[in-house]
């Protein structure tokens, strides 16, 4: 059950928000072998006064254009599952909306399974 939080900067069409959360999916589907409907995905806009980042941080030259992704799940992946997911999620958005690879940032954060309630208050794999 991942958890997706986007930002971005305000002002991209509904289309190109829409490319990036669908992308993302569909490289958790095929990476993390996410189930079908298992859809948790929020995308805000920022500001560029809220939106800050390093145009340089380890060489990599960024725009205004970066995606930061957040991804919470379960720790249950191996390391080449991750790495397998990242590079799903750059090639995908390469593709669609057309981002440049490095203008994608994706964080993973990781929570053992007790750490889920989907409803009714229930922690439903614990």
């Amino acid at each position: 059950m991942p958890l997706v939080r986007v930002s971005i900067l305000k002002g991209k069409p509904p289309e190109y928000r829409h490319a990036i959360l669908n992308n993302i999916y569909q490289a958790m589907r095929e990476a993390f072998n996410v189930p079908e409907e298992d859809r948790f995905m929020t995308l805000t806009e920022h500001e560029e006064s809220d939106f800050v980042f390093s145009p340089t941080y380890l060489d990599i030259s960024r725009t205004s254009d970066l995606i930061m992704i957040q991804i919470t799940a379960n720790n249950t992946r191996t390391l080449d599952q991750k790495k397998a997911l990242y590079a799903r999620i750059a090639e995908l958005l390469v593709k669609n909306p057309g981002v440049r690879p490095e203008d994608i940032l994706i964080n993973l954060v990781e929570v053992a399974k007790e750490n889920w309630s989907f409803g009714h208050g229930i922690a439903q794999y614990a």
